[in-house]
């Protein structure tokens, strides 16, 4: 096989926030809905969601020809598997966030100070920006959920007591919480977030209490406490801060597990690589190789039992 021309490989890099927008565009719209049926012309997609049929039609066809959506005859389009994910809450939500705010964000990008730069361009921080979008914050957080049954399911064949509490921190609306509880029924959670995280405290159950706050300041007692990719949002100095205030709140021997990316030597395709980039932009925040990972947790009162590629698990010392 040939290599790929290099300028094609610069090319495809180049044109990436022309993707970034136009799937953001598609799934505001819906069109991945207007598709469950089947393929349809692209008049009576326009007319379903309220776009313009030749802007819709030539960002489909670009949609396309890489694969998201196809266009079986001239005009009439369908799903592929790849734009049926925008059918799915979270794969939607992170294309409207990507084609939305994170892409307002990435477009003041510097290597210079090696700071956030969402406060120069929203004129306040990510999280506070957030607070002050209740949509928005909505859409983060079901995003956020997204592949918690899975992330569930993974916890599920760790060793578990009866009676176990586990706290979420930075639990979110608690989905991944009544998931794990769900396969677990013998435990009780208590889901931690900021209050004014967009939530269905009905939807929990009497084994999940949601408590507001702040893990800077404090965080409830628990027996395990889980992290769904919350330290990547922070740099070290407070990165280390949550750590600190759980290792202070929690009992000798309590597990802390962290969905969290561990950034890979070489240059092999890396998700975990991009999104490092998207985490400096926002807050400063950074995802981490394996030494970055144990310095960490060795700083902060925990031991660490084990680092892998999207779960880290450590005790408290």
């Amino acid at each position: 096989m040939s290599e790929r021309p290099p300028e094609a490989t610069l090319w495809d890099a180049l044109r990436g926030a022309l993707v970034t927008r136009a799937l953001g565009v598609v799934a505001d719209l819906g069109v991945a809905d207007a598709l469950t049926e089947g393929p349809r012309p692209v008049t009576e997609i326009a007319r379903a969601v309220g776009a313009n049929p030749d802007s819709l039609h030539r960002i489909l066809r670009a949609l396309a020809s890489d694969g998201i959506f196809e266009e079986g005859e001239p005009g009439i389009f369908g799903n592929t598997a790849a734009s049926d994910l925008l059918r799915n809450g979270s794969w939607r939500d992170f294309a409207h966030l990507f084609g939305g705010v994170f892409l307002t964000a990435v477009r003041d990008l510097e290597a210079v100070t090696g700071e956030a730069t969402f406060p120069q361009t929203f004129g306040t921080d990510f999280w506070e920006w957030l607070r002050d979008h209740p949509d928005e914050r909505a859409s983060f957080d079901r995003a956020m959920a997204g592949g918690k049954e899975q992330r569930a399911k993974d916890l599920v064949e760790l060793q578990w007591n009866e009676g176990e509490t586990v706290v979420d921190v930075g639990g979110g609306n608690g989905a991944f919480l009544v998931a794990l509880l769900d396969e677990l029924p013998a435990l009780r959670g208590v889901v931690f977030d900021l209050p004014e995280t967009v939530r269905d405290e009905g939807a929990l159950g009497d084994r999940i209490e949601f408590i507001g706050g702040s893990f800077f300041e404090s965080v409830p007692a628990g027996d395990v406490y889980v992290l769904g990719r919350i330290l990547h949002d922070w740099n070290d100095e407070r990165a280390a801060a949550i750590l600190t205030t759980i290792s202070a709140s929690a009992p000798h021997g309590a597990r802390l597990l962290l969905f969290e990316a561990v950034i890979s030597t070489g240059n092999d395709p890396s998700g975990a690589k991009w999104l490092d980039l998207l985490m400096l932009v926002l807050a400063a925040g950074r995802e981490r190789s394996e030494a970055e990972w144990r310095a960490l947790l060795d700083a902060t009162g925990f031991e660490v039992a084990s680092i892998e590629d999207g779960l880290i698990q450590a005790r408290c010392l």
